[in-house]
């Protein structure tokens, strides 16, 4: 794989990523509230929404027709990340349209994502979440090489079709040229509770996936999260997920983040 030369960005202690093998397993939803999480521990936090071809960040948290403030600081330009819940947000998405497609080649792409953290005033910065795209393509091997990153977290969920996924994108961390540690696997949509019955629990996408490819990779399940239909709401309105009454996922949001720290 060669050395890369590292993209420097100062002030910032920790890196996370963010990944999974395949969409919709709510990876950025993850993301998303693991920041917020972290954000109301005191910390300061910042988002990185890497996913290029479909970012969801801007959407999720409610600020779609947001422009970052763009100004030529010593003939560089620079970027400020919009603020949020007490996280700093940079996306793509702030500067495509809402419906428009990016058609864009990998290099130009990684190029792209390279920008985003480079020509960013962060300022201080105690974690900082990346969003992965889905996969192991162009834009996430080029952010591997070329950041420090302190771990990678592997979103999944419990069915077998997801693990083999889960499986192929933690590959690409543990990989002797790269070799970024797996701070833990999340399990997303563990199961379900109806609002009705909040005592019973219905595996509805099968059980014990997230501890069997814990235990695979070697490290830990450090959050199951319940499928709450509170927690979709608030997704597609913009709103963070302390905004909803389920005390579940706010619970096993607090557990994630007491895991990482």
């Amino acid at each position: 794989m060669g050395n890369f030369e590292k993209i420097n960005i100062p002030n910032v202690k920790n890196i996370i990523a963010v990944a999974s093998g395949k969409g919709g397993v709510g990876k950025s939803t993850v993301s998303v509230n693991l920041a917020i999480s972290l954000a109301r521990q005191g910390l300061k936090v910042a988002l990185v929404d890497a996913d290029i071809y479909g970012p969801s960040v801007p959407k999720m948290f409610g600020i779609e027709d947001s422009k970052p403030i763009v100004t030529n600081i010593e003939d560089k330009e620079s970027m400020f990340p919009i603020e949020k819940y007490g996280v700093k947000i940079m996306s793509i998405g702030f500067f495509v349209e809402k419906n428009q497609g990016l058609i864009w080649r990998g290099p130009m792409a990684a190029n792209a994502i390279t920008q985003l953290f480079e020509n960013t005033e962060w300022g201080e910065i105690d974690y900082m979440i990346i969003d992965f795209p889905p996969g192991t393509g162009d834009i996430q091997l080029t952010i591997v090489q070329k950041l420090n990153l302190k771990g990678a977290i592997i979103v999944t969920t419990p069915q077998e079709i997801a693990l083999n996924d889960a499986r192929k994108a933690a590959s690409m961390f543990i990989n002797p040229d790269l070799n970024v540690s797996i701070l833990g696997v999340v399990e997303n949509m563990a199961w379900f509770v109806p609002n009705q019955h909040p005592d019973e629990k219905y595996f509805i996408f099968g059980q014990g996936g997230g501890e069997k490819i814990a235990k695979e990779l070697n490290t830990k399940l450090i959050g199951q999260i319940p499928l709450v239909i509170e927690m979709c709401n608030a997704a597609d309105e913009g709103k963070s997920m302390y905004s909803q009454p389920n005390d579940s996922v706010i619970l096993a949001f607090d557990n994630i983040v007491k895991s990482i720290i």
